[in-house]
Protein backbone atom coordinates (compact mmCIF):
# COMPACT_ATOMS: atom_id res chain seq x y z
CA UNK A 1 0.00 0.00 0.00
CA UNK A 2 1.56 3.46 -0.87
CA UNK A 3 2.42 5.93 2.06
CA UNK A 4 0.46 9.70 2.23
CA UNK A 5 3.87 11.37 0.18
CA UNK A 6 3.41 9.03 -2.97
CA UNK A 7 -0.43 9.89 -2.96
CA UNK A 8 0.39 13.03 -2.64
CA UNK A 9 2.93 13.14 -5.51
CA UNK A 10 -0.03 11.42 -7.98
CA UNK A 11 -1.94 14.15 -6.80
CA UNK A 12 0.43 16.58 -7.31
CA UNK A 13 0.41 15.18 -11.70
CA UNK A 14 -2.95 17.10 -12.14
CA UNK A 15 -4.42 14.35 -13.26
CA UNK A 16 -8.16 13.10 -12.40
CA UNK A 17 -8.22 10.21 -9.95
CA UNK A 18 -10.81 7.74 -9.34
CA UNK A 19 -11.75 7.04 -5.99
CA UNK A 20 -14.06 5.07 -3.86
CA UNK A 21 -16.63 6.16 -1.68
CA UNK A 22 -16.30 5.76 2.34
CA UNK A 23 -19.06 7.50 3.28
CA UNK A 24 -22.15 9.69 2.07
CA UNK A 25 -22.36 13.04 1.45
CA UNK A 26 -22.31 16.11 4.20
CA UNK A 27 -22.09 19.29 4.22
CA UNK A 28 -21.20 18.82 0.62
CA UNK A 29 -18.19 16.61 1.47
CA UNK A 30 -17.65 12.47 1.91
CA UNK A 31 -14.58 10.76 2.68
CA UNK A 32 -13.02 8.91 -0.13
CA UNK A 33 -10.39 6.39 -0.77
CA UNK A 34 -7.61 6.79 -3.39
CA UNK A 35 -4.84 4.61 -3.54
CA UNK A 36 -5.75 2.79 -0.42
CA UNK A 37 -5.70 6.35 1.29
CA UNK A 38 -8.49 8.66 2.78
CA UNK A 39 -9.07 11.49 2.09
CA UNK A 40 -11.88 14.48 2.54
CA UNK A 41 -13.23 15.62 -1.20
CA UNK A 42 -15.61 18.12 -1.99
CA UNK A 43 -18.93 16.88 -3.99
CA UNK A 44 -20.03 18.93 -6.57
CA UNK A 45 -23.95 20.00 -5.62
CA UNK A 46 -26.53 17.77 -6.82
CA UNK A 47 -24.33 14.33 -6.97
CA UNK A 48 -25.76 11.81 -4.74
CA UNK A 49 -22.92 9.25 -3.51
CA UNK A 50 -23.06 5.82 -1.85
CA UNK A 51 -20.93 4.13 -0.20
CA UNK A 52 -18.67 2.30 -2.44
CA UNK A 53 -19.79 4.40 -5.42
CA UNK A 54 -16.47 4.83 -7.75
CA UNK A 55 -15.74 8.63 -8.48
CA UNK A 56 -14.05 10.60 -10.70
CA UNK A 57 -11.90 13.34 -8.72
CA UNK A 58 -10.38 16.47 -9.93
CA UNK A 59 -8.31 18.66 -7.75
CA UNK A 60 -8.88 22.34 -7.42
CA UNK A 61 -5.71 24.35 -6.58
CA UNK A 62 -5.26 22.39 -2.94
CA UNK A 63 -9.26 21.12 -3.11
CA UNK A 64 -10.40 18.15 -4.12
CA UNK A 65 -13.98 17.53 -6.01
CA UNK A 66 -15.39 14.68 -7.10
CA UNK A 67 -17.76 15.59 -10.10
CA UNK A 68 -19.24 12.31 -11.22
CA UNK A 69 -20.06 8.59 -10.15
CA UNK A 70 -18.47 6.20 -11.98
CA UNK A 71 -21.15 3.40 -13.71
CA UNK A 72 -19.23 -0.17 -12.62
CA UNK A 73 -18.59 -2.02 -16.09
CA UNK A 74 -21.34 -4.71 -16.60
CA UNK A 75 -20.00 -7.84 -15.63
CA UNK A 76 -20.92 -9.61 -18.85
CA UNK A 77 -20.83 -7.93 -22.12
CA UNK A 78 -24.09 -6.96 -23.92
CA UNK A 79 -24.80 -9.25 -26.22
CA UNK A 80 -24.41 -8.01 -29.73
CA UNK A 81 -27.46 -7.67 -32.13
CA UNK A 82 -28.07 -10.53 -34.76
CA UNK A 83 -26.42 -9.80 -38.44
CA UNK A 84 -29.57 -8.78 -40.66
CA UNK A 85 -31.12 -12.12 -42.62
CA UNK A 86 -30.11 -11.74 -46.45
CA UNK A 87 -32.60 -10.21 -48.59
CA UNK A 88 -34.14 -12.86 -50.77
CA UNK A 89 -32.64 -13.16 -54.21
CA UNK A 90 -34.86 -11.86 -56.50
CA UNK A 91 -32.67 -12.02 -59.47
CA UNK A 92 -32.25 -8.96 -61.49
CA UNK A 93 -33.11 -5.81 -60.70
CA UNK A 94 -35.94 -3.81 -62.41
CA UNK A 95 -34.57 -1.75 -65.34
CA UNK A 96 -34.59 1.68 -65.38
CA UNK A 97 -37.85 3.25 -66.39
CA UNK A 98 -37.22 4.62 -70.06
CA UNK A 99 -38.45 8.30 -70.09
CA UNK A 100 -42.25 9.58 -71.52
CA UNK A 101 -42.25 11.11 -74.41
CA UNK A 102 -44.50 13.60 -75.45
CA UNK A 103 -44.66 15.25 -78.96
CA UNK A 104 -47.45 17.80 -80.09
CA UNK A 105 -47.60 20.79 -83.06
CA UNK A 106 -48.04 24.25 -81.84
CA UNK A 107 -49.40 27.09 -84.94
CA UNK A 108 -47.92 30.30 -84.33
CA UNK A 109 -49.63 32.92 -86.14
CA UNK A 110 -48.15 36.38 -86.09
CA UNK A 111 -49.37 38.99 -83.87
CA UNK A 112 -48.15 41.79 -86.58
CA UNK A 113 -46.39 42.10 -90.13
CA UNK A 114 -45.14 45.01 -90.59
CA UNK A 115 -42.31 47.24 -92.98
CA UNK A 116 -39.65 48.84 -91.75
CA UNK A 117 -38.38 52.07 -94.04
CA UNK A 118 -36.11 54.48 -93.50
CA UNK A 119 -36.45 55.42 -90.16
CA UNK A 120 -40.08 54.25 -90.01
CA UNK A 121 -42.49 51.91 -90.22
CA UNK A 122 -44.92 52.10 -92.93
CA UNK A 123 -48.32 52.84 -92.34
CA UNK A 124 -48.99 54.06 -96.10
CA UNK A 125 -52.03 51.47 -97.11
CA UNK A 126 -52.64 48.61 -94.49
CA UNK A 127 -52.39 49.67 -90.99
CA UNK A 128 -49.24 49.66 -89.76
CA UNK A 129 -49.49 45.73 -87.85
CA UNK A 130 -51.11 44.28 -90.89
CA UNK A 131 -48.76 45.79 -92.89
CA UNK A 132 -47.25 43.38 -96.56
CA UNK A 133 -43.48 42.78 -96.48
CA UNK A 134 -41.40 44.16 -98.24
CA UNK A 135 -37.42 43.58 -98.96
CA UNK A 136 -34.98 45.64 -100.56
CA UNK A 137 -36.06 48.89 -102.28
CA UNK A 138 -38.39 49.50 -105.61
CA UNK A 139 -36.65 51.97 -108.44
CA UNK A 140 -34.25 53.31 -106.81
CA UNK A 141 -36.58 55.49 -104.38
CA UNK A 142 -35.84 57.86 -102.29
CA UNK A 143 -37.88 56.73 -99.08
CA UNK A 144 -35.11 54.24 -98.75
CA UNK A 145 -34.85 50.32 -98.34
CA UNK A 146 -37.24 48.22 -96.70
CA UNK A 147 -37.42 45.41 -94.03
CA UNK A 148 -40.60 42.99 -93.79
CA UNK A 149 -41.05 42.17 -90.35
CA UNK A 150 -43.33 39.00 -88.49
CA UNK A 151 -43.55 38.69 -84.95
CA UNK A 152 -44.80 36.29 -82.84
CA UNK A 153 -45.78 37.71 -79.49
CA UNK A 154 -45.40 34.88 -76.02
CA UNK A 155 -47.00 32.05 -78.30
CA UNK A 156 -43.56 30.00 -79.02
CA UNK A 157 -42.85 30.13 -75.74
CA UNK A 158 -46.09 28.49 -74.47
CA UNK A 159 -43.72 25.14 -74.87
CA UNK A 160 -41.15 26.31 -73.19
CA UNK A 161 -38.83 23.37 -72.80
CA UNK A 162 -39.88 21.51 -75.35
CA UNK A 163 -37.21 20.71 -78.10
CA UNK A 164 -38.05 21.94 -81.72
CA UNK A 165 -38.05 18.90 -84.01
CA UNK A 166 -39.04 21.01 -87.06
CA UNK A 167 -40.75 24.08 -88.15
CA UNK A 168 -41.95 25.86 -91.41
CA UNK A 169 -43.34 29.08 -92.32
CA UNK A 170 -46.51 30.06 -94.78
CA UNK A 171 -45.57 32.11 -97.38
CA UNK A 172 -46.99 34.44 -100.58
CA UNK A 173 -45.40 36.48 -102.74
CA UNK A 174 -47.45 38.90 -104.49
CA UNK A 175 -46.68 41.57 -107.06
CA UNK A 176 -43.72 43.73 -107.05
CA UNK A 177 -40.64 44.09 -108.99
CA UNK A 178 -40.25 41.44 -111.58
CA UNK A 179 -42.34 38.13 -112.27
CA UNK A 180 -39.58 35.99 -111.80
CA UNK A 181 -38.97 33.65 -108.97
CA UNK A 182 -36.95 35.67 -106.64
CA UNK A 183 -35.32 34.58 -103.35
CA UNK A 184 -35.93 36.47 -99.93
CA UNK A 185 -33.13 36.59 -97.49
CA UNK A 186 -34.68 35.62 -94.24
CA UNK A 187 -33.38 37.37 -90.75
CA UNK A 188 -33.83 36.18 -86.73
CA UNK A 189 -35.40 39.15 -85.19
CA UNK A 190 -34.75 39.70 -81.55
CA UNK A 191 -38.41 41.44 -80.53
CA UNK A 192 -41.38 39.37 -80.29
CA UNK A 193 -43.53 42.41 -81.12
CA UNK A 194 -43.43 45.58 -82.94
CA UNK A 195 -40.93 47.58 -81.51
CA UNK A 196 -41.05 51.82 -82.31
CA UNK A 197 -37.94 51.57 -83.49
CA UNK A 198 -35.98 49.54 -86.19
CA UNK A 199 -36.14 45.72 -85.38
CA UNK A 200 -32.63 44.22 -84.13
CA UNK A 201 -31.51 41.51 -87.11
CA UNK A 202 -29.92 38.53 -86.59
CA UNK A 203 -29.09 35.03 -88.13
CA UNK A 204 -29.52 34.95 -91.99
CA UNK A 205 -30.45 32.06 -94.12
CA UNK A 206 -31.56 31.56 -97.80
CA UNK A 207 -36.08 32.39 -97.37
CA UNK A 208 -38.11 30.75 -100.16
CA UNK A 209 -37.93 31.17 -103.70
CA UNK A 210 -40.95 32.54 -105.27
CA UNK A 211 -42.23 33.94 -108.73
CA UNK A 212 -45.05 36.74 -108.12
CA UNK A 213 -48.44 35.09 -107.15
CA UNK A 214 -46.23 31.83 -105.83
CA UNK A 215 -47.15 30.09 -102.29
CA UNK A 216 -45.12 28.05 -100.06
CA UNK A 217 -47.37 26.33 -97.75
CA UNK A 218 -44.77 24.92 -95.88
CA UNK A 219 -41.04 26.18 -96.05
CA UNK A 220 -38.56 25.17 -93.70
CA UNK A 221 -37.05 27.07 -91.59
CA UNK A 222 -33.55 26.11 -89.43
CA UNK A 223 -34.56 24.40 -86.27
CA UNK A 224 -32.40 26.42 -84.27
CA UNK A 225 -34.66 29.37 -85.20
CA UNK A 226 -37.86 28.48 -83.86
CA UNK A 227 -36.16 27.09 -80.93
CA UNK A 228 -34.68 30.26 -79.99
CA UNK A 229 -38.36 31.55 -80.49
CA UNK A 230 -39.40 29.05 -78.12
CA UNK A 231 -36.30 29.67 -75.55
CA UNK A 232 -37.25 33.17 -75.39
CA UNK A 233 -34.49 34.71 -76.72
CA UNK A 234 -35.40 35.54 -80.05
CA UNK A 235 -39.07 36.86 -80.99
CA UNK A 236 -39.82 37.33 -85.18
CA UNK A 237 -38.95 36.64 -88.54
CA UNK A 238 -37.62 39.29 -91.26
CA UNK A 239 -37.03 39.44 -94.77
CA UNK A 240 -33.97 41.83 -95.61
CA UNK A 241 -31.08 42.56 -97.77
CA UNK A 242 -28.36 45.06 -97.57
CA UNK A 243 -28.99 46.43 -100.85
CA UNK A 244 -31.26 47.19 -103.37
CA UNK A 245 -32.63 43.94 -105.08
CA UNK A 246 -34.49 41.89 -105.16
CA UNK A 247 -37.22 44.00 -104.76
CA UNK A 248 -39.66 41.77 -103.20
CA UNK A 249 -43.12 42.19 -101.58
CA UNK A 250 -44.77 39.15 -99.71
CA UNK A 251 -47.93 38.95 -98.17
CA UNK A 252 -48.56 40.24 -94.68
CA UNK A 253 -51.87 39.46 -92.56
CA UNK A 254 -53.79 42.23 -93.96
CA UNK A 255 -53.91 40.64 -97.30
CA UNK A 256 -53.60 36.94 -96.52
CA UNK A 257 -54.83 35.72 -92.91
CA UNK A 258 -52.47 32.76 -92.95
CA UNK A 259 -49.70 34.82 -93.93
CA UNK A 260 -46.08 34.23 -92.04
CA UNK A 261 -47.66 31.54 -89.83
CA UNK A 262 -45.10 29.28 -87.99
CA UNK A 263 -45.97 25.81 -87.52
CA UNK A 264 -43.43 24.36 -84.90
CA UNK A 265 -43.36 20.29 -84.07
CA UNK A 266 -41.96 19.79 -80.68
CA UNK A 267 -41.15 16.54 -78.42
CA UNK A 268 -40.44 16.56 -74.60
CA UNK A 269 -39.09 13.97 -72.35
CA UNK A 270 -40.21 13.30 -68.67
Amino acid sequence: MPDLSDFKASLAQGGPLIGYAASTVSSGACTATVAGIDTTVRVVSGLTVAVGDMLLIHRVGSAYIATNVVSAAPAVPPTPPPPPEDAPDTGDPAPTPKPTITTGTLTCPPVATATYRGTSWRSDGDPVNSFDTYQGRYAGSSFGRMTGCAFYGSKPRSISGATVTKATLKARRLSGGDFAARTATLRLVSQSTRPSGAPTLNESTSGPSLAVNATASAFVIPNSWAQAMVDGTRGGLAINVNSDSPYIRMAGRGSWSVAWTLTINWRRSS
